[in-house]
């Protein structure tokens, strides 16, 4: 039977209660455990698809097409678990089922109530989701992490805890276990830590019927043991069940500092699962790596949302992960591309290779146009994704093959060359264009999820992936097949399309050293256990190319001319 772990927050947001799920995940299944993980966002969005990453962050996008909260990013970091579409859900998809279910007469004329008919959707949502969580076999998991988005307190939140409050009752003895993440403030006036916050976290927790089993408390250090004594007496919970866990400067470091408090025993004796010692081997590999590295490169990425790191959140670990596989430090470079269409592109020299990441909208592209030409005409290392890829084909188009007016259709719909165009008004396989289309709602318009497709043998593309290529799209912008044939003639390739529709997927330069765009977003299947070929090659060239720069080797050590046919 498959056992429960709730993990709720309270305080603050933001203290890391995914980070904190993912990496009790990671020791459990280091005990040889199964192990899935399901998010409940309380919001009302049906899916954070139409949300500002200002907002939200990043969308992470599942094997089947979801969009789902970046939270899944750091579950699949750090279990082998897929997560799928049921292993997140909102309040905005629970008020829909419901609603539909009403409407259907399914609740026989019975007035439809938060308790019981929504909290009993939520239940079902989450058995669903422990069910459904692992992609490798259909073998019924160990245990579900269960993490409740939002904090203690909030109205939003309250089905949720309502509903998970419930399940522990119907489940019984041992088959339910929860994990309360609270902040410990540092006071530097006081020269303390205060506990007051996190007692009153417990005591609201408490008010709703929940008595957490473990208490995770957040601090910018270690919290000593008296103040861990503190917390133990006036929460009711026990001191070895009170747990430090600061900052650090790694999350890969997580496991390993909350196995070290015993967070893992606690949770099994809890559940009552026996199961062998924890092997964290490979996370000590991986911190290893981090901390010892062998050189350094310096990335510079172009977005617009570059204010939220977290905007970028599984491109930034892929990154770290190719670092850890290749024993870099992979330093990262924010440059905002809505600064560089109003001040002019900055010095770039000391970059040793530029990476434009997936975005949708007018605002900043030309930026980003600039940043990529300066890669091309220079011999940077070059690695557009998504956006970045559909933004390179319209740099070459205008530079290289003198087509003035080239654009994407998101920008401007009357385009001289529409180099770029909305799946909805895109062509057949003979590069006819059909009929354009309205769009009406922005959610569910979009290619998503993974799609596999034939790579061609001899290119870049092939020596990083070999035959095939599958990786996961968020999307509704093509490449248009019309001008293809006059960008290869012109010394552009394409080394992978879709095997029905013949769209480009891949992108690259064979007479620049790497210069590479991809449709798909390969950072959503990068996890620092495995890494992922393409940041792991990207990564190299951009070593391989700061020791050109070292040694003094100009943009003329290698054969070819990079501009190729400018015109």
């Amino acid at each position: 039977m498959t056992k429960y772990v709730f993990v709720t927050g309270g305080v603050v947001s933001s203290l890391g209660k995914g980070i904190a799920a993912a990496s009790l995940g990671a020791i459990l299944e280091s005990r040889g455990l199964k192990v899935t993980l399901v998010k409940l966002d309380p919001y009302i969005n049906v899916d954070p698809g139409t949300m500002s990453p200002f907002q939200h962050g990043e969308v992470f996008v599942t094997d089947d097409g979801a969009e789902t909260d970046l939270d899944l990013g750091h579950y699949e970091r750090f279990v082998s678990a897929r997560m799928r579409r049921v292993n997140n859900f909102t309040t905005g998809q629970i008020y829909d089922t419901v609603i539909r279910k009403e409407r259907r007469g399914e609740y026989l004329g019975k007035t439809v109530q938060v308790i019981p008919h929504i909290t009993n959707e939520i239940q079902e949502f989450i058995e669903r989701g422990a069910r459904g969580g692992d992609h490798r076999s259909g073998d019924q998991v160990d245990v579900a992490i269960i993490e409740v988005g939002g904090t203690v307190g909030d109205i939003e939140s309250l089905p949720f805890l309502e509903a998970a409050r419930q399940m522990s009752l119907r489940l019984g003895s041992g088959g339910a276990c929860f994990v309360h993440l609270t902040l410990v403030p540092f006071i530097p006036a006081a020269g303390e830590l205060k506990t007051k916050p996190t007692q009153h976290s417990v005591q609201k927790l408490r008010e709703i019927g929940i008595s957490p089993d473990v208490l995770l408390c957040r601090a910018d250090r270690p919290i000593p043991d008296d103040e861990r004594s503190k917390i133990s007496l006036f929460s009711n919970i026990p001191l070895d069940a009170v747990i430090s866990v600061w900052d650090a400067d790694s999350i890969y470091k997580i496991p390993a500092m909350l196995h070290r408090q015993g967070l893992d025993e606690i949770v099994c004796f809890r559940l009552g699962l026996v199961a062998p010692p924890a092997d964290l081997a490979a996370w000590s590999r991986m911190v290893d790596a981090l901390e010892h590295p062998e050189g350094e490169v310096r990335i510079g990425m172009i977005g617009k949302y570059v204010e939220l790191s977290d905007s970028y959140k599984s491109l930034n670990e892929a990154l770290i992960h190719a670092g850890i596989h290749t024993r870099t430090r992979v330093r990262i470079e924010y440059v905002d591309s809505e600064l560089i269409e109003q001040q002019g592109l900055p010095d770039l020299s000391h970059l040793d290779a530029i990476l434009v990441p997936g975005g949708f909208g007018r605002r900043g592209a030309e930026g980003k146009i600039q940043a990529i030409r300066h890669a091309r005409e220079q011999g940077v290392p070059y690695l557009g994704i998504c956006f970045g890829m559909q933004l390179a084909t319209i740099e070459f188009a205008r530079n290289v093959c003198g087509l003035a007016g080239a654009n994407s259709t998101e920008f401007e719909p009357d385009a001289a060359h529409p180099i770029v165009g909305l799946i909805t008004e895109w062509m057949d396989r003979s590069g006819r264009v059909e009929q354009r289309s309205e769009r009406s709602d922005l959610g569910g318009t979009m290619r998503l999820g993974a799609q596999r497709c034939p790579v061609e043998h001899g290119t870049l593309a092939y020596r990083i992936y070999g035959p095939e290529v599958n990786e996961r799209h968020r999307h509704r912008y093509e490449v248009n097949n019309r001008y293809v044939a006059q960008m290869e003639a012109h010394g552009l390739r394409i080394s992978a399309r879709t095997p029905t529709e013949h769209l480009p997927e891949i992108m690259e330069l064979p007479a620049h050293p790497f210069f590479l765009g991809v449709q798909f977003h390969p950072e959503f299947t990068s996890t620092p256990r495995n890494g992922h070929p393409l940041f792991t090659a990207f990564v190299q060239a951009a070593a391989a190319y700061r020791d050109r720069r070292k040694h003094g080797a100009g943009r003329d050590d290698r054969a070819g001319d990079w501009n190729v046919t400018t015109t």
